[in-house]
């Protein structure tokens, strides 16, 4: 497995591959919903997942929670294709992105996370935020955080 910073146009059509598959043909998220303006590389830093083959696994995307605000930075759109999971892999791609995260001088993740994952990221260190469910995309919702610090 390697880990890898998106930096070119191939790389970046890989993680919307997974999120394609992941979000809008397995979840049924509205595409006008899933991809966004935050899909351009000077918008976000996506983190993209390969197994030892070369093929696209995981991928995940962070970008500054508030414009201008260099402590706080959001995660976003954590995926792995279904046929990869239960392997560690979706742990990989957020160690991944907490490194980079870190490196880019951020000192706090917040994330909005899926009710059924909330457990996974509860074992990666975060802490649920929000008092009350929320939907986004027709799905549970709960923020969470974690300090880097």
């Amino acid at each position: 497995m390697r880990a890898v910073k998106v930096t070119n146009d191939a790389q970046l059509r890989d993680c919307l591959s997974i999120r394609r598959q992941v979000f809008i043909e397995e979840q049924r998220v509205p595409e006008e919903l899933e991809i966004d303006e935050f899909d351009q590389p000077d918008r976000a830093v996506h983190m993209l997942l390969y197994d030892d083959d070369g093929a696209p696994m995981a991928t995940a995307r962070f970008r500054p929670y508030h414009p201008g605000d260099p402590h706080t930075a959001k995660v976003q759109r954590v995926a792995v294709l279904a046929h990869a999971r239960g392997r560690g892999l979706g742990r990989r791609v957020m160690q991944a992105v907490e490194d980079l995260v870190r490196e880019d001088g951020f000192q706090e993740i917040v994330l909005d996370a899926q009710l059924h994952a909330e457990p996974f990221y509860l074992k990666l260190g975060y802490r649920r935020t929000s008092d009350d469910v929320f939907d986004d995309a027709g799905i549970p919702h709960v923020r969470m955080q974690k300090s880097l610090t």
